[in-house]
């Protein structure tokens, strides 16, 4: 079997010119932002799949298909006179050397909070005079994901409860107000604010909301197909079963698949 070729950032960045260039491909010609949206949703999402299952090759291959996002658009950027990938590098890393005066320049910190503190600080000496610490976050975002970046940024700024006790104890709360809620609109926002509120307990306890759903839905879908395939095995039927039988498989799922 022929050895690889290897290929640099130089080669890579005239491989996608070439891609877009009159003799090049019709598809990635055609290409534009808006209709490169959805592929660059899709491949985010591949990346994190990637990372779920803990595979270092197929990570690796769904990282590349994310960086051929990035550069088409700035590739179309360059063809319009606006950026170019080179620009993009420059921005990125003048923005890292700002944020981090802990390691490029002379300022100590104590730990992992106060480079925190620091890098919100940092990030609202960029923003235009007046600009609010919650602009610019994309509306685009998964909503659970939302919520942690926006109570993380006014976190910030000393806008958080003292103690995640504290907000424990206001799940409780949120949930008497949803049973006391008389309309269902009331109900969707009361909900709303139960979910809301299980997002800053989540940050407070530094874990992904996003992650620990996800590994939950992962779970249930294990646990629900053991369920199917024990049924199918013992010649029953999932739907005949009382809930109390269901449960009870359910269980005996659970500890077969973890």
């Amino acid at each position: 079997m022929p050895e690889k070729k290897s290929y640099s950032f130089t080669e890579l960045k005239k491989i996608i010119s070439r891609l877009r260039s009159p003799e090049g491909c019709p598809w990635d010609k055609k290409q534009t932002h808006d209709s490169l949206r959805p592929f660059l949703v899709e491949e985010s999402y591949e990346v994190l799949q990637a990372l779920d299952e803990g595979v270092p090759e197929k990570l690796r291959d769904e990282l590349g298909d994310l960086l051929l996002q990035i550069m088409l658009h700035a590739q179309i950027a360059d063809e319009a006179k606006q950026f170019d990938i080179d620009d993009v590098i420059c921005s990125i890393s003048q923005k890292l050397i700002h944020r981090h005066p802990h390691v490029f320049g002379g300022k100590k910190v104590a730990g992992v909070e106060e480079v925190e503190q620091s890098w919100e600080a940092l990030k609202q000496e960029e923003r235009e005079e007046g600009e609010s610490i919650l602009a610019g976050m994309p509306e685009q975002m998964p909503a659970l994901t939302y919520s942690q970046s926006m109570q993380r940024r006014v976190a910030g700024v000393g806008f958080d409860w003292e103690k995640v006790e504290q907000i424990i104890d206001k799940v409780a709360e949120e949930v008497t107000e949803i049973k006391e809620a008389s309309s269902h609109q009331e109900k969707t926002n009361e909900f709303g604010d139960l979910l809301f509120t299980i997002a800053n307990i989540a940050r407070r306890l530094d874990i992904d909301l996003e992650m620990a759903l996800r590994s939950a839905n992962q779970r249930f879908y294990r646990r629900f197909r053991k369920m199917e395939g024990m049924c199918r095995e013992r010649g029953i039927d999932l739907a005949e079963l009382s809930l109390e039988q269901q449960n009870a498989l359910w269980e005996e799922a659970k500890q077969k698949t973890g």
